[in-house]
């Protein structure tokens, strides 16, 4: 059992296997984790989101989530498979995510209904493996036929499919944390034999052949057959996990070398985190500086102000954030699910402040902040864009990465509020919960109304009288006002670890510690230091909801890109614009009466008709466009500024609102989303930019509508020996010859669609012909406008 609660949560403890992890002395104690079970939420946001997600949980049908299984296994399916992400190739990854739920929902709340589910879903999943024969379970479409050619170093049909391994993923998490957390032994027997179905599987594989493999995203295994060598004291699992270790992203990492800008991001959070728990087993301090480094850099140079990272899914340069202003398509919460976990895992290993301040931040204005309270609804992207907004799934049409992580992200938000060196406990957030220490005889009670007001108070019970060290962490964000009362009575606290301070005393029942948490307000511009800026109070990132005009598909239908936002983008130069007079801009905000957190800051607004808006706590803001971040302008330059902002709506906003459908080639999830077809062909990155070429031949089958008029190509006119043709549905509609262009970075054309041709075909397949006996030019985007 204290092996289960301990892996669940990465706890660096010695390993029961023997695996012993130096990297915590002889004469010191690591810091830990209580179990999830432990710790209940009282009233709260926190408690709000996490019963809103078990109700939308318990929506799911079971079976439904299973089809894909039972499918693939030669049984037949009781219930029609969910349609959206879970028919069209990623079949069964939400099941795996919906497993990790449960048993994260079962641990937090104790809800019978969770473990019902829990121990009927493993039991049917162990009915397909039993069926397979072989030690395989998985939702894969066609995945017997395809593993089989894999095994033999074949990635023909494996390159075809929709991130197989990513998908496996799912459900080695699954069934890892139903043993963890649910304590299902059968999870335990499935997860044992399906790893070592992937052992057999890849054995035959030259290292060459799993690097070319995991070219392809494939989730975090690296990380799942570390902790089965820690579940089974078995370290062949250790070397599967290494052996699933992507160097092409580690050895740079270990180099502390910046090279993720056009990376898919989400595709290399889970292998970092991989690499960190691999350290946790091994001890090898490579891969433990790949993880620091790789977390250094994502946070101080590509994150904003909620903790979120990535456009359209991918990193944008670190110093260009302009991308990210542009798109519909902002941080995505995948990313941020991702960074709370390798964050938690870093912060155990050295316990420095700056990861429970990012974690905090990350916590309360990205994750809580992307479930709808009352619907329950998970949110995808959420833009930056000046007045734009987000989109929420519905429980039966969207099934979404973001879908599974969200089920997730809800149920586990007890994991670091507390934490125990020994006998000592740390209070790590300001969280209204419960703490039951029952080895110690210890509860402790924690009640508060923060962020709206500005203090916590902390409850003892305890059985017998204890001596031990209460540690509280101080923020960053606390004003001089900060102080810790014991029993009404103010006490010199000590400092303890880094950031935190210790109250020392004989604790006893009825002891009551009060925490004064003034919170300052502050601004923080993009990473880029562009002219954008954002408003905070404490660690809560502040918004003005500004209309709810053309909120197109807010609540999400089942078509492949309705997680997408896709009404109107606003043209920056209409946005409020913030005037910089030379003063500290977060001075200027002040306090509405009768209200909590909220604020006006009617003295910065340069337009006389933004001058009502408030700010509020972006958490608690739903349902409507809203300003996140806003252009500054200095006093003396407004015009200059407005005219820098129209010609950025020139370049970008206004050829937005043209675009029917669009795809940036090369990148790995708009591809996929638009039906990539190729032979023959190769990705890259130039000057920042994702392309594509071939050989052969690529295409993209996208959404036209009546209003479709023209195609719009953007590539390369640099390779002045490229030719190609380009086909609409199987029309020829242009040969381009890259040697009659000029030698431009960047070539963009625009061609006439074929008379009728978008009006009758809601898609339209856009095929690139190589011709002449050369390749394509590198493409950088392929767009339908109006």
């Amino acid at each position: 059992m204290k092996n289960r609660k301990r892996i669940g949560y990465g706890l660096m403890l010695a390993l029961a296997c023997g695996m012993i992890n130096s990297r915590v002395s002889a004469q010191s104690k690591p810091i830990e984790l209580f179990p999830l079970e432990d710790i209940k939420l009282l009233s709260s946001p926190f408690l709000v989101a996490q019963q809103t997600d078990l109700n939308y949980m318990l929506k799911l049908d079971p079976d439904r989530l299973l089809a894909p299984f039972l499918r693939e296994s030669g049984l037949t399916p009781k219930a029609k498979s969910y349609g959206n992400w879970e028919d069209s190739g990623l079949d069964g990854h939400t099941a795996g995510h919906y497993l990790t739920a449960l048993a994260q929902m079962y641990a937090a709340t104790g809800d019978p209904q969770c473990l019902k589910r829990i121990n009927y879903m493993v039991d049917e999943l162990a009915r397909c493996q039993q069926n397979n024969k072989n030690g395989y379970v998985g939702g894969v479409p066609g995945g017997m036929a395809m593993w089989a050619e894999v095994k033999n170093g074949d990635f023909s049909s494996f390159n075809k499919k929709w991130v197989p391994w990513y998908n496996m993923h799912k459900l080695y998490a699954g069934l890892r944390d139903c043993w963890l957390l649910a304590h299902n032994e059968k999870a335990k027997i499935v997860l044992v034999k399906l790893s070592d179905w992937a052992a057999e599987e890849t054995a035959g594989l030259t290292p060459e052949q799993m690097q070319r493999m995991l070219n392809t995203e494939h989730g975090g295994m690296n990380e799942v057959f570390a902790d089965v060598a820690d579940i089974t004291g078995n370290k062949k699992y250790l070397k599967l996990a290494q052996r699933f270790c992507h160097q092409a992203i580690l050895q740079p990492l270990e180099k502390r070398q910046d090279k993720l800008t056009g990376l898919h991001a989400n595709t290399q959070i889970p292998k970092i985190i991989g690499f960190e728990r691999i350290s946790e087993l091994n001890q090898d301090t490579a891969y433990h500086t790949a993880a620091r480094f790789f977390w250094k850099t994502v946070v101080d140079n590509r994150t904003i102000s909620i903790g979120g990272n990535s456009v359209r899914e991918h990193f944008n340069p670190s110093d260009n954030f302009l991308p990210m202003l542009e798109s519909e398509q902002g941080p995505e919460t995948c990313n941020s699910n991702n960074m709370l976990k390798l964050t938690k895992m870093l912060f155990l290993y050295d316990n420095s402040p700056e990861y429970m301040e990012f974690y905090e931040r990350l916590l309360y204005n990205h994750i809580l902040s992307s479930e709808h309270p009352v619907e329950g609804g998970f949110v995808y992207f959420t833009p930056i864009h000046p007045r734009h907004y987000r989109v929420y799934s519905t429980a039966d049409e969207s099934f979404w990465c973001c879908v599974g992580t969200g089920m997730e992200n809800h149920g586990k938000y007890g994991e670091l509020i507390y934490a125990h060196q020994g006998k000592d406990i740390y209070v790590n957030l300001f969280i209204p919960s419960v703490l039951n220490w029952s080895d110690n005889g210890i509860t402790l009670k924690q009640e508060n109304n923060f962020p709206d007001r500005e203090s916590t108070r902390l409850m003892v019970t305890i059985k017998k009288p204890q001596q031990f060290n209460l540690s509280v962490r101080k923020p960053s964000w606390a004003t001089g006002g900060f102080a810790i009362k014991v029993n009404g009575k103010i006490v010199k606290a000590q400092n303890g670890i880094k950031g935190y301070l210790a109250v020392n005393r004989l604790w006893k029942t009825g002891d009551v510690v009060t925490i004064a948490l003034p919170m300052k307000n502050s601004v923080e511009y993009l990473p880029d230091h562009s002219g954008w800026v954002s408003f905070l109070h404490g660690p809560i990132v502040l918004a003005a909801p500004t209309d709810t005009t053309d909120l197109l598909g807010l609540k999400a239908d089942d078509s492949r890109w309705g997680h997408i936002a896709r009404g109107k983008l606003y043209d920056f130069s209409q946005a409020p614009l913030i005037v910089d007079k030379g003063g500290d801009l977060a001075a200027a905000l002040t306090p509405v009466k009768g209200s909590n957190a909220n604020f006006s800051i009617s003295p910065l607004i340069y337009q006389a008709k933004y001058k009502n808006l408030k700010l509020i706590p972006f958490y608690k803001l739903h349902d409507a466009r809203y300003m996140l971040y806003w252009p500054v302008a200095n006093a003396d330059s407004i015009s200059q500024r407005e005219q820098q902002l129209e010609t950025e709506d020139k370049l970008s906003t206004r050829l937005a609102s043209r675009i029917v459908d669009g795809v940036n080639a090369g990148e790995q999830q708009p591809e996929v989303d638009h039906g990539l077809n190729s032979q023959n062909s190769n990705t890259g990155i130039i000057n920042n930019r994702h392309w594509r070429d071939a050989g052969d031949f690529f295409s993209y089958k996208l959404g036209g509508n009546s209003q479709t008029t023209v195609l719009q190509i953007s590539y390369s006119g640099k390779d002045r020996d490229r030719q190609f043709d380009v086909y609409i549905n199987g029309q020829n509609i242009t040969h381009i010859n890259v040697a009659d262009d000029a030698a431009e970075a960047v070539v963009t054309k625009e061609f006439k669609l074929p008379d009728g041709l978008a009006k009758t075909n809601k898609v339209l397949e856009v095929k690139f012909v190589a011709t002449g006996g050369k390749r394509t030019a590198p493409v950088y985007s392929v767009k339908l406008l109006r």
